[in-house]
């Protein structure tokens, strides 16, 4: 299947993913000048469609690793890893008293990385092709 057919046929995927593809259709990514203005338009329940994933947010990991989004996947686990381990060495050398808490607010994070790099990079595998290691490619920071 070409890329020119692979942009046209949405209709293997829910409805969902087809809102979310027609939209970077036609809008573009995350960072382009155009999407925040048109996701500012829709009504509160289609911005948290396009913009997030909620299942991506409860099992990140998992999901990307089922959607084919391996490489994106080992890259935002990896930085889970090095960002854990940094922080337990200097939670360790400080002696710091609500580790406990700003792990969990490290892990919150994290699951929103999962949330809102989902959507997009799924996009690209599916409709443009591209595979590659940058979960944030389009991501507006």
């Amino acid at each position: 299947m070409s890329t020119t057919e692979q942009v046209q046929d949405h209709s293997k995927y829910s409805a969902k993913w087809q809102e979310r593809f027609a939209f970077f259709d036609t809008y573009g990514a995350p960072n382009a000048p155009g999407y925040k203005p048109a996701l500012q338009q829709l009504p509160f329940k289609r911005k948290i469609t396009i913009n997030s994933n909620i299942i991506a947010f409860f099992f990140g990991p998992i999901y990307l690793f089922v959607l084919g989004l391996w490489k994106k996947n080992l890259t935002l686990i990896a930085i889970i890893i090095a960002l854990t381990l940094v922080l337990d060495v200097v939670f360790a050398l400080v002696e710091f008293s609500y580790a406990k808490q700003v792990n969990f607010a490290v892990g919150f994070a994290m699951n929103m990385l999962y949330a809102l790099s989902t959507n997009y990079a799924y996009y690209l595998k599916e409709q443009k092709g591209e595979q590659g290691w940058n979960p944030f490619k389009g991501m507006r920071w």
